[in-house]
């Protein structure tokens, strides 16, 4: 169960300490256990949900996006800052952009693009309540976490050294096959048709950011790897609002 825990910690501002520092064996397999995280945030999410039931509407939204991103600690949120700021003041240099992403401080691309996405999250949930489509609290988050999985299998990282490094090089990746396929059909037992269409939307959005961070710098970074996941769950929420 460790690796569960390594990517407990990781990925959620949940209160979990490890015994101390994981071999790269175990940092590499805690990768397998992204979408279960996911699984675990929307677990937490549809009880909220359904705890506030009766709430209006906007203080509803307000509360779950809360907890969304304090169940995360904003850490994706933090990584699409960066690629923001770096996709923009990169001006399609590798170099600069991944110098960028490594400034620690924001800049106004950052921060209005922090605010839109945030925004439509919470329009997206505020429709989703009204229409009583919570079943994508547990969908979304699970789907944003198997990206990353998807990303690490497909994607080189480009950062030499450090955690990412040591998850893309470890990472068994006959196994993150297996689990993206069974993430694939429990959502679609879970939520039928409307499942299927998150399950494409996901997909196409994963594809399409996956050529970018090809093109502009050869693979993925921790950072980009966040803004995937942020990206992909307001997409796949937004698109959850019309089906």
């Amino acid at each position: 169960m460790l690796p569960f825990w390594i990517a407990l910690q990781f990925l959620s501002s949940l209160p979990v300490r490890l015994p101390g520092m994981p071999e790269p064996e175990q940092l590499g397999r805690s990768l397998l256990f992204y979408p279960v995280v996911g699984l675990l945030f929307g677990g937490l999410l549809w009880l909220l949900d359904a705890l506030l039931l009766g709430t209006p509407s906007l203080l509803h939204a307000a509360l779950l996006l809360t907890a969304w991103v304090l169940l995360s600690g904003g850490l994706h949120l933090d990584g699409l800052a960066d690629s923001a700021d770096a996709w923009l003041g990169g001006f399609g240099d590798r170099e600069r952009t991944l110098l960028i992403m490594k400034d620690p401080r924001s800049g106004p691309i950052a921060v209005v693009t922090l605010v839109l996405v945030l925004l439509l999250k919470f329009a997206a949930l505020v429709a989703l309540i009204e229409q009583g489509q919570t079943l994508a609290l547990i969908i979304v988050p699970v789907l944003g976490r198997a990206a990353l999985l998807g990303l690490f299998l497909t994607t080189p990282y480009v950062r030499a050294g450090g955690l990412g490094q040591a998850l893309a090089d470890h990472l068994p990746r006959r196994a993150g096959g297996w689990v993206l396929v069974t993430c694939a059909l429990g959502c679609v037992l879970v939520a039928g048709w409307a499942a299927a269409s998150a399950l494409a939307v996901a997909f196409a959005v994963f594809v399409g950011l996956r050529r970018m961070m090809l093109r502009r710098l050869g693979g993925c970074t921790g950072d980009t790897a966040g803004a995937l996941v942020e990206v992909l769950e307001v997409v796949v929420l937004v698109g959850a609002g019309f089906w």
